[in-house]
C-alpha cells in the first residue's frame, strides 16, 4: 500500500538511522478499532536508544510527522497512529484504480524473474478425479498470481505416464481388452481393464510377471508396447483437454515422467561423480542421516529407476532450461517427505538453488468428513461434478432472473467458478468438505456471492450510462464507504503476500470482505442521488467492479455482468 509505504518512509526519516526502512515496516500494523487510526507505529524498540519512556518517544515523533494524504498523525500512549484524510485518500485511490484498469495491483518484485510451477499432474489412463482438483486450481492461482507480481511462469503439468502400471494396464488390454470399446470411452475402458487385471491377480499371480515383461519391453522401446502406450497417452490427455478447458486452465508443458526417462542416466552420474550413492539392501540411495531423513532411493536392486530419480532428472532439466528463480511443486501434503528428501540431495550435489524450490503442500477433500479416495474403481469424476454444478446453477439463476439472457453460460461460469473458489478461500492447509449446496449458494463466503456483488456492481453503472468518471469531485467523506476504500488500497498488498505466502486463500477471502463492504456501502448509502458525490460514489462501484474481476481472474474464475 502506497500511502503504508509513505508512513514507513516518514517515519525512517524522523528515526535518522535508529532502525532500518524495513524493520519500521515489519512493526508498523493496523490498529484494531478504527477509532485508533489506519496505522500505527509501536516504540518500544526505541526506549533503550532514546533512553526515554516509548510514550514520549511517541509524543516527539508524532509532533514531527505530517503528510497531505494523512489528516492527522498524533501518539497514543507509545503508538504513533496516522489517520488517512478520507476525501484525499478515496480521490487518490478511486483515480488510480480507474486510470489502471485491470492492471491495478500489477507489482515489479519479479520482473526479468522465472518460477515453474508442477500442478496437476494427473496419471494417464486414469479419469480426472475430484482428488485432483486442489493441486490444479491451486497451481493455477498461484502462477496467475505469480505474473501478477512480474514474474514469468512455466506451467508444466508432470503427468504420471510411466511405471509398472503401464505393464499392467498393457497386460489387461491384451487379454480382455477391446480397440472399439477403447475407443468409444477410452478412460472409463481403461480403468474399468485396470481394475480387472487387479482382481484377477489377487488369485492369479502369474498376471504380475507377465505385467512386469510387458513394463520391461515398453523400457526397452518395443514397438508394440510403445505403440499402446502412446495410443493410452494421447487419448488421456484428448481427454484431460476438456477439463482443462472447463477449468479455463492452460500448460506450457506437458512433459510427465517418461519424458525424463534418457535424463536419468546423467543425474545418476552427477551423483556418483560427488560420491554421494551408496549401496542399502542392494539398491543404490542417497543417505540424508544428517537431515535426520531416511535414504532417498536412487536405482532398485533389479536396476530400475524410481519416480524419486525422474523427479532430480527434471529438477536438474528445469533448472538448465528455464533457469528459474523459484519453482513450485504443488502436491499434495501426504509427499512432503518425498520433496525434502529431493531438495536435500540437491543440496548435497553443490547446487545453491536447491533453496528456490518449494514443495507447496495442501488439505484433503472430504465428503461427510472422509477423505474422498479412489477405490476398485470407485472414483468421484471431477467432470461429473462440474456438470451436476452447471445444472444446479442454471436452476438457481432461472428461479431468481427468469428473464435473463444467456442462461447457460451465465451457469457455466457461476457452477464452475463455484467450485474453484470453495476450494481456495480456505488455507491451503485445510481439509475442504465437499458440498455443491454449500459452494453454489448465493449468500455467504462463496463464489457466486462474489460473482453476484460484481454483477450488482455492473448494473449499477449500467443504469448510470457510464457516468462513473465524468466530472465532478472523487473525495468521499462517508462513513459508509470507507472501509470500502481502504480494501481498494490493499490489493497490492494483498497480491504480494498471497504470492510469498503461495496463499491463494488470501486474495478470495479479500474478495469476499470487499464485497461484503460495498453491498453493506449500496444499502445504506443512495449511489445513483443527484447530488455533488455521484461521480465519487460512481467511481467506487467502477473501482469495485474492477478490483473484484481482477482478484476473481486470479483464482481462475470468471465475473460475469449479469446474473
Amino acid at each position: 500500500m502506497e500511502l503504508r509505504k509513505a508512513f514507513v518512509e516518514m517515519t525512517t526519516e524522523q528515526l535518522a538511522g535508529m532502525l532500518t526502512e524495513e524493520e519500521i515496516n515489519a512493526l508498523t500494523e493496523q490498529p484494531k478499532h478504527d477509532t485508533q487510526g489506519d496505522l500505527a507505529f509501536p516504540c518500544f524498540a526505541l526506549a533503550k536508544q532514546f533512553k526515554k519512556s516509548p510514550a514520549v518517544i511517541a509524543l516527539e515523533l508524532a509532533a514531527r510527522m505530517q503528510h497531505p494524504l494523512f489528516d492527522r498523525i498524533v501518539s497514543d500512549g507509545p503508538y504513533v497512529n496516522a489517520f488517512f484524510d478520507k476525501g484525499k485518500v478515496s480521490s487518490y485511490i478511486l483515480q488510480k484504480v480507474l486510470a489502471d484498469g485491470a492492471a491495478y495491483g500489477q507489482l515489479k518484485t519479479g520482473e526479468g524473474k522465472t518460477v515453474t510451477l508442477d500442478f496437476s499432474s494427473p496419471n494417464i489412463a486414469k479419469p480426472f478425479s475430484m482428488g485432483h482438483l486442489r493441486s490444479t486450481v491451486i497451481g493455477n492461482a498461484l502462477a496467475n498470481i505469480a505474473e501478477k507480481n512480474g514474474y514469468a511462469t512455466v506451467r508444466i503439468n508432470h503427468l504420471g505416464d510411466w511405471g509398472t502400471q503401464f505393464g499392467k494396464l498393457i497386460t489387461a488390454y491384451k487379454l480382455w481388452g477391446s480397440e472399439e470399446k477403447v475407443k468409444q470411452s477410452p478412460i472409463q475402458e481403461l480403468l474399468k481393464l485396470y481394475v480387472e487385471f487387479h482382481e484377477r491377480a489377487a488369485n492369479q499371480p502369474e498376471l504380475e510377471d507377465e505385467a512386469r515383461k510387458w513394463f520391461k519391453q515398453l523400457e526397452d522401446g518395443n514397438a508394440e508396447a510403445q505403440a499402446l502406450w502412446n495410443w493410452f497417452r494421447d487419448e488421456s490427455l484428448q481427454e484431460f483437454g476438456g477439463i482443462y478447458e472447463m477449468l479455463g486452465i492452460r500448460f506450457d508443458s506437458f512433459a510427465g515422467e517418461a519424458f525424463y526417462n534418457d535424463k536419468m542416466e546423467a543425474a545418476i552420474d552427477l551423483l556418483e561423480q560427488k560420491q554421494l550413492l551408496s549401496r542399502s539392501e542392494g539398491a543404490d540411495v542417497v543417505e540424508l542421516t544428517e537431515y535426520n531423513l531416511p535414504p532417498f532411493l536412487i536405482r532398485k536392486s533389479d536396476g530400475a529407476t524410481l519416480y524419486g530419480t525422474r523427479d532430480l532428472a527434471a529438477a536438474l532439466y528445469r533448472q538448465e532450461t528455464y533457469d528459474f528463480s523459484r519453482s513450485l511443486y504443488v502436491v499434495g501434503q501426504e509427499q512432503s517427505l518425498h520433496f525434502k528428501q529431493l531438495f536435500h540431495v540437491l543440496e548435497k550435489l553443490g547446487f545453491g538453488w536447491a533453496n528456490d524450490m518449494v514443495h507447496v503442500p495442501f488439505g484433503f477433500i472430504l465428503k461427510d468428513g472422509k477423505k474422498m479416495s479412489t477405490r476398485k474403481g470407485k472414483v468421484v469424476l471431477l467432470q461429473e461434478v462440474i456438470n451436476e454444478a452447471i445444472a444446479m446453477a442454471e436452476e438457481s439463476i432461472a428461479r431468481k432472473n427468469p428473464a435473463i439472457a444467456d442462461k447457460q453460460k451465465i451457469a457455466r461460469t457461476v457452477g464452475i467458478g463455484a467450485i474453484i473458489f470453495h476450494d481456495l478461500k480456505n488455507e491451503r492447509m485445510n481439509n475442504v468438505e465437499f458440498s455443491l449446496e454449500d459452494m453454489l449458494a448465493f449468500e455467504g463466503a462463496t463464489g457466486p456471492y462474489v460473482q453476484y456483488t460484481h454483477a450488482r456492481a455492473c448494473s449499477i453503472l449500467a443504469k448510470a450510462s457510464g457516468r462513473a468518471s465524468e466530472g465532478g469531485s472523487l473525495a468521499l467523506n462517508d462513513v459508509y464507504s470507507w472501509p470500502a476504500v481502504k480494501l481498494l488500497l490493499a490489493f497490492p498488498d494483498v497480491i504480494g503476500n498471497s504470492f510469498e505466502q503461495n496463499e491463494p486463500g488470501q486474495i478470495a477471502r479479500y474478495l469476499i470482505a470487499l464485497s461484503q463492504e460495498f453491498n453493506s456501502y449500496y444499502g445504506r448509502v443512495k449511489i445513483l442521488g443527484e447530488d455533488g458525490e455521484q461521480a465519487a460514489r460512481l467511481a467506487l462501484v467502477e473501482a469495485v467492479t474492477i478490483v473484484l474481476k481482477e482478484g476473481l481472474r486470479l483464482l481462475g474464475v470468471a465475473a460475469p455482468e449479469k446474473m
